[in-house]
């Protein structure tokens, strides 16, 4: 505490041991000690009393499209860092697909990392991608510091980031597994999607039964069985059918090495209330029905479900037309993340150290990131301050993100976030922002 340069004092801190009052004390950036609440603040160093408002560790958000070069006008550094941040997310893990180049080779990975030097408000990391013809481009982008590889088992949406079939998961897991990187994985099985009934137009039933669950199911199947045969580490993305859930106990008991998410609209939102028309709650897998979501969250108590992330989709306004079929899919969640995860958390009887076990400790281990995600000595003193109690009713021109499409518009919610601080320098604090401060992270381990 003696060499200190800011104290943070909150009668409720969260820390991996629970939460209690405490004050923090941050020097160069790090958390140096987490003490008791009354303890002498020394001389020279800065005391930041939050009163009663709760401080948690800055949330990890490992699952972004920022589409940042080549589809900026979807999304972009700048913007997305912004929304993070006002939402309290300190850290970011950007999606190798919907920028141009995708991040499938060290070059594209460079070029990647050119676009977003200067504009990052959070700190911001990459995944690669794996394709089917670029397994040869895999450990070199591992060496590169790429956290893991991002692979679809079924049509990605766009042209330049082709799915695997079953061979090239084998291959591309096969020489991930040899260096025991991490592959992450859209879990649909085509075929099923193939055999589905397709109908256009606004309907919401229609679009949820062109998805439908045995998809999900059958693809985790397979991915499990690649997963087991291999001895590799595999990371379920965006889980929304909770018919896959038992495969994935199944699996976790038996030693498999599998990890699973699930997002804040799946907890959040359900079929039922999706009106026809409203792309804006268009997402692949889908938003599903009230009875699934409950096993979601079941599964999030008991640990099948390791962690809750954004999969933050956005495009322009205009592809999200009426038609389901047509429509592009993805839900902007960056900045409503907490508060949507909370809200609903609450009335189900959860703490916020749920919260954060879900949306920071589990999403930085998860990634490797092993100085984020917790208020501990020697970690980065990344903080986000929320008022729990506090309402809001979402509206659209309030959003940070570039294009202001939100399945949220209108709700109210609770937890507001006063302030966040990025290496103990607060960035966010009442609607305002300072420059961008936050660095461009590789892979460490």
């Amino acid at each position: 505490m003696s060499e200190a340069e800011l104290v943070l004092r909150s009668t409720r801190v969260i820390t991996p041991e629970g939460t209690r009052a405490a004050s923090v004390a941050v020097s160069a950036g790090t958390i140096t000690a987490v003490l008791p609440y009354d303890e002498p603040v020394p001389g020279g160093a800065r005391l930041e009393d939050l009163g009663d408002h709760v401080l948690l560790p800055g949330l990890v958000d490992t699952h972004v499209h920022v589409n940042d070069p080549g589809r900026t006008e979807w999304e972009g550094f700048w913007t997305a860092t912004r929304a993070a941040a006002a939402g309290g997310i300190t850290t970011l893990v950007d999606m190798p697909l919907n920028s141009l180049p995708p991040t499938t080779t060290v070059g594209h990975l460079r070029t990647k990392r050119e676009a977003a030097a200067g504009k990052a408000h959070v700190d911001v990391g990459f995944w690669g991608g794996a394709l089917p013809d670029n397994v040869p481009d895999l450990r070199p982008l591992h060496d590169a510091g790429v956290f893991g590889f991002k692979a679809f088992l079924s049509p990605s949406g766009v042209d330049e980031f082709p799915h695997l079939d079953q061979e090239r998961l084998a291959r591309s897991l096969a020489e991930i597994a040899g260096f025991d990187g991490l592959l992450i994985v859209h879990a649909e099985d085509p075929r099923h999607l193939d055999e589905a009934p397709r109908r256009g137009g606004p309907r919401y039933a229609d679009f949820l039964a062109s998805r439908p669950g045995r998809a999900e199911v059958t693809a985790v199947a397979n991915l499990i069985g690649q997963a087991r045969r291999l001895h590799a580490r595999v990371h379920v993305l965006h889980l929304s059918s909770g018919d896959a859930l038992p495969l994935i106990a199944a699996a976790k008991a038996d030693g498999v090495r599998v990890t699973a998410e699930t997002c804040p609209h799946y907890l959040t939102l359900t079929a039922e209330e999706v009106p026809d028309g409203a792309s804006e709650f268009k997402c692949c897998p889908p938003i599903r029905e009230a009875a699934n979501q409950d096993l979601l969250w079941q599964a999030l108590a008991d640990g099948t479900i390791d962690c809750v992330v954004t999969d933050h989709s956005p495009s322009t306004a205009d592809l999200k037309t009426a038609d389901f079929a047509t429509a592009w899919g993805g839900i902007s969640g960056l900045q409503l993340s907490l508060a949507a995860v909370w809200t609903e958390a609450r009335r189900r009887g959860h703490g916020l150290e749920d919260v954060v076990r879900w949306m920071s400790t589990r999403t930085a281990e998860l990634a490797g990131l092993d100085r984020k995600g917790a208020i501990a000595p020697g970690r980065d003193a990344d903080f986000a301050v929320l008022a729990p109690d506090e309402t809001f009713t979402v509206e659209p021109a309030a959003l940070q993100h570039r294009n202001r499409v939100t399945a949220y518009a209108g709700r109210t919610l609770t937890g507001v976030v006063k302030s966040t601080w990025l290496r103990g320098e607060r960035i966010v604090a009442d609607g305002g922002f300072t420059a961008p401060k936050g660095r461009l992270l590789t892979r460490t381990r």
